[in-house]
């Protein structure tokens, strides 16, 4: 009888991110706060959803429409009318260009990546390194 245990399956997942210049860059994260927008109308409950605050997604959209030739995002007050946020027509084309290339990347690193995850200890990443940061 075999007592040895089965190798545990390594978890994997690749995570893409475009920096352009010093410190314009969309990732995961500003791509998901896009999508939220798009989604719920609303930077509150895009925040509500990705566990973030107003503030940070606030501060997020604020870099992306700083950093794009044309606002990513436009928002409107709460009143009568109630208020919301909506990615414009630029919004739109950059979340979809970084999917995009997401999925180009992914289907790239999809062709090496079980090469070097053979060279990976299965038990790799459950114990703590001593000595390094």
């Amino acid at each position: 009888m075999n007592t040895k245990a089965a190798p545990a399956t390594l978890e994997h997942s690749t995570r893409f991110r475009v920096q352009i210049k010093h410190a314009v860059a969309i990732g995961p994260g500003k791509a998901d706060v896009l999508e939220g927008i798009a989604t719920t109308g609303s930077l509150a409950e895009t925040g509500r959803r990705l566990g973030m605050s107003y503030q940070r997604i606030w501060s997020l959209v604020d870099a992306m429409n700083k950093d794009f030739v044309e606002p990513l995002v436009t928002k409107q007050r709460g009143g009568s009318a109630g208020g919301g946020a909506r990615l414009t027509a630029t919004g739109e084309q950059v979340l979809a260009l970084y999917r995009a290339i997401e999925e180009d990347a992914r289907l790239a690193a999809s062709r090496r990546l079980p090469e070097l995850l053979a060279l990976i200890r299965p038990d790799a990443g459950t114990d703590a390194v001593e000595g390094v940061l």
